[in-house]
């Protein structure tokens, strides 16, 4: 009897092992959104990018290119679909070994608009002077470090507002055509406000970047919400918090302008999350997005 209570420990241990567990992924599942991927605590996610999961049999990968993403201690990921998400992508979870569980998931595309510009000044079209590369680097390098700053807090959690109310003029993902000139697709939303708007903090954190009269965005204001989400707010007439600061959500950050490469007075609101922008309006129901329940394959021994 003592033989077979031993057994059928060791036998159930070797069954939980290797049975691919559920997970609950809360949010659309679309291109420029947040979701939730609830799962074990003891568990981490990897993203797998396009073509970097090779099917080589029915129980065998080869994981190539892949995106860590952090989880909290009770089990939850945040991972943004970029703009450009292909139909189907792979993550899988991992409770701290190679022997994971790989889940396919379905991603519905978006329709994007295309903006004609004109007005703008050429030199913000296309910049050739050596101070305007010399600026240009300066934003990319300092934007580059706050949206890939990686801390593990919870301050997400307390949920996320509109910075102010607004005629959308420019929505996430559109590619706008300065001057005749195409450029990148837009990477936030700009809500057109008079000059000297408050701006409020969309959540709560910490402010980890405030700078000045960035090439194109002007006056920014970078704030850090835990778990490698970040929030952006551009185009400032100037900025009411400075680096390091906590903010509340609700507290105002700075104030409406149409500095840097800006032809009225609005602002820029973005969001990041482990350096992918995604449709920063898809925060305000981080609390109360709907979920589903979706199976993957073990891929143990």
């Amino acid at each position: 009897m003592r033989f077979k209570a031993i057994c059928l420990m060791i036998c159930s241990t070797f069954v939980a092992f290797n049975t691919a567990q559920a997970l609950e992924i809360c949010g659309d599942l679309k291109q420029g959104e947040l979701i939730l991927i609830k799962n074990d605590a003891n568990r981490f996610v990897k993203l797998y990018s396009g073509d970097s999961i090779k099917k080589l049999s029915d129980t065998e990968y080869t994981p190539k290119n892949s995106k860590n993403y952090m989880s909290t201690k009770d089990g939850i990921t945040l991972m943004a679909l970029h703009r450009d998400t292909p139909p189907v992508i792979t993550i899988g979870t991992y409770p701290g070994t190679d022997a994971g569980t790989l889940y396919e998931l379905q991603i519905e595309p978006a329709v994007w608009d295309i903006q004609k510009i004109n007005g703008v000044s050429q030199s913000k079209v296309t910049p050739t002077s050596k101070t305007d590369l010399k600026e240009i680097e300066r934003e990319r390098r300092e934007l580059g470090r706050a949206i890939t700053y990686k801390k593990a807090g919870n301050a997400w959690r307390n949920g996320f507002i509109l910075p102010i109310e607004g005629r959308i003029s420019g929505h996430f993902g559109n590619q706008r055509i300065f001057n005749g000139v195409p450029k990148s697709p837009h990477t936030g939303v700009d809500i057109a406000a008079p000059e000297g708007t408050p701006v409020k903090a969309s959540g709560d954190g910490v402010v980890i970047l405030s700078g000045k009269d960035y090439f194109y965005t002007g006056n920014m204001v970078v704030i850090d919400h835990g778990q490698s989400l970040q929030t952006i707010y551009a185009h400032l007439k100037k900025a009411a918090v400075k680096e390091g600061d906590t903010v509340n959500k609700g507290d105002i950050i700075g104030y409406v302008g149409q500095t840097g490469r800006a032809t009225g007075p609005h602002l820029h609101w973005g969001a990041s999350l482990n350096n992918v922008r995604f449709r920063p309006h898809s925060l305000l129901d981080i609390n109360e997005k709907s979920c589903r329940t979706v199976n993957g394959q073990y891929m143990g021994e």
